[in-house]
């Protein structure tokens, strides 16, 4: 370990990683390598607490289902319901199970006691509502948003018009048809009327935005564009899943990741007046670089939303990856990046890519982990983070 590369680490704080970032960002991604290790999400809490009391920053964005997050929203926001309750309905993919998400719920709930509204801190899921094997029913969102508009507006749809069309839920939710086609209901005659549907009822709370918003208030205009945004991603989903064409699977993490960059970027143009907002997701959804993995024996390959966040807000997105050394018997090789990273004089470090790259003299080899979930720094790719944070042993 040189000097140099040295040099380019602090050990971990809030204030060191901000202070690698200029301009400050209005969108600062914090990226996981992978899910389930207790170390990141932790280090998360303790950075968007440096964030809120420091930076000015008043909302946390997680990958996580955007409409059960309006229930740990609620929690936090007002104290609806309990933290018991939050933790296990505000969550999908199963992290509604980790301490740290808990403590997080904890201490928003506690930081919002007392004070007034535009200053309490919101919650965002900024997925859709997906799981590995499958996608939920579009029927949530497009009810949600037919329901408002139609309590308003003259509307052609009633809500037995969207039923019948629907069908039952389970049609939509069988997990075969992520890798059956023939197994999705998403290109029938029906859910092509539905994204006719859907599209409709988004260009309607598009068209009528101001006397909407009068009529109701900020708050239940913001949760419409969500349930519409939601319902014709869940659309697009559920056909992508039925196309028989080779590159389908590649097709379907594009459009969940297209998914979160617009929700992403409704969050920021939400929260634009009252401060920056940390989004929290895996290094592959957050990154610059396209994404790559390998499922189900096939090659994948596509743009993130933090590629396409950063296309559209260009330098107020930034981006903090972040990697581990050790994991029990997987260490890495000393030659490659977590190598080097795990000869750090600190536990948990924020390394400045730029000064890294300029004090290696080659490019490191990636690392080939043992634990397939882990997803490795690439070398060549780490100059287009902002920050590195890395945590040598988990």
């Amino acid at each position: 370990m040189t000097a140099t590369i040295r040099d380019a680490a602090r050990p971990f704080s809030g204030g060191a990683l901000t202070a690698l970032l200029s301009p400050a960002p209005r969108l600062l991604g914090l990226g996981e390598p992978t899910h389930g290790v207790e170390a990141f999400p932790e280090l998360r809490n303790e950075l968007f607490r440096h964030l809120v009391e420091h930076e000015g920053y008043r909302s946390i964005a997680l990958e996580s289902d955007c409409l059960a997050a309006l229930v740990a929203d609620a929690y936090v926001g007002d104290g609806t319901g309990t933290l018991d309750g939050a933790t296990a309905r505000g969550f999908s993919h199963g992290f509604g199970a980790s301490p740290a998400n808990r403590e997080l719920l904890r201490w928003m709930r506690a930081y919002n006691e007392g004070r007034p509204a535009h200053e309490r801190l919101r919650f965002y899921g900024c997925d859709a509502p997906l799981e590995m094997t499958g996608a939920a029913s579009p029927r949530e969102a497009l009810t949600e948003v037919r329901a408002y508009l139609a309590a308003r507006l003259d509307l052609p749809w009633s809500g037995a018009d969207l039923d019948a069309l629907l069908g039952p839920d389970e049609r939509w939710t069988d997990p075969a048809a992520l890798m059956d086609p023939a197994r999705s209901v998403g290109r029938t005659p029906e859910a092509g009327r539905l994204r006719l549907i859907a599209d409709d009822l988004g260009v309607l709370l598009d068209a009528h935005a101001p006397d909407l918003t009068e009529a109701t208030s900020p708050e239940a205009f913001w949760r419409a564009a969500l349930h519409a945004r939601t319902a014709n991603g869940l659309l697009r989903y559920h056909a992508g899943l039925a196309d028989t064409a080779p590159g389908r699977l590649g097709a379907l993490v594009s459009l969940r990741d297209l998914l979160m960059a617009d929700h992403l970027d409704a969050i920021v143009r939400r929260e634009a007046r009252r401060g920056p907002t940390l989004v929290f997701a895996h290094n592959g959804h957050l990154q610059r670089d396209p994404s790559r993995m390998e499922f189900a024996g096939l090659p994948l390959r596509w743009w993130s939303a933090g590629a396409l966040v950063s296309a559209r807000l260009g330098d107020r997105y930034a981006f903090a990856a972040s990697a581990f050394g050790s994991r029990g018997a997987d260490v890495p090789g000393p030659d490659t990046l977590e190598g080097l990273l795990s000869a750090l004089p600190y536990d948990r470090g924020v390394i400045d890519p730029g000064r890294l790259a300029a004090a290696l003299d080659r490019t490191p080899p990636a690392r080939v982990p043992a634990d397939h979930t882990y997803a490795a720094l690439d070398p060549a790719a780490t100059g287009r983070a902002d920050a590195l944070v890395f945590v040598r042993e988990v």
